[in-house]
């Protein structure tokens, strides 16, 4: 193993290539999904704190099921949340500017990415 592999597996249960692997691929569409979910519910963006907190574990399990990784790893299991947060945050933002503008355009109007304004 490279000395960078060793020490991701030091810090975060696995080699580098796995947990961006798993990160990106395997439960990052599942994070995005969540946060669009919770944006159309109309639910707060709190709940996507616990929803990527057990994603995360799950993440740590596929990690040490499928890729023989350590399935206690806290800064595995850290990194897999700040992660899944971000990504969860992101498409939960998107879908509620989307929201908000198209549900009030006589209010707001979609000022970026992810933001909106109050028509005046």
């Amino acid at each position: 193993m490279s000395p960078i592999d060793t020490l991701s597996f030091d810090w975060l249960g696995d080699t580098l290539f796995n947990i961006i692997l798993f990160n990106a691929v395997l439960v990052g569409p599942a994070s995005f999904a969540t946060g669009h979910a919770m944006a159309l519910a109309w639910r707060p963006w709190s709940r996507i704190v616990g929803y990527t907190a057990l994603l995360s574990a799950g993440l740590r399990f596929f990690d040490y099921g499928l890729a023989g990784g350590e399935l206690w790893s806290i800064g595995g299991f850290i990194l897999g949340w700040v992660v899944q947060f971000g990504i969860a945050a992101f498409a939960f933002r998107l879908t509620r500017v989307r929201q908000m503008v198209r549900q009030y355009p006589w209010l707001y109007r979609r000022k970026g990415l992810l933001a909106w304004e109050e028509r005046h």
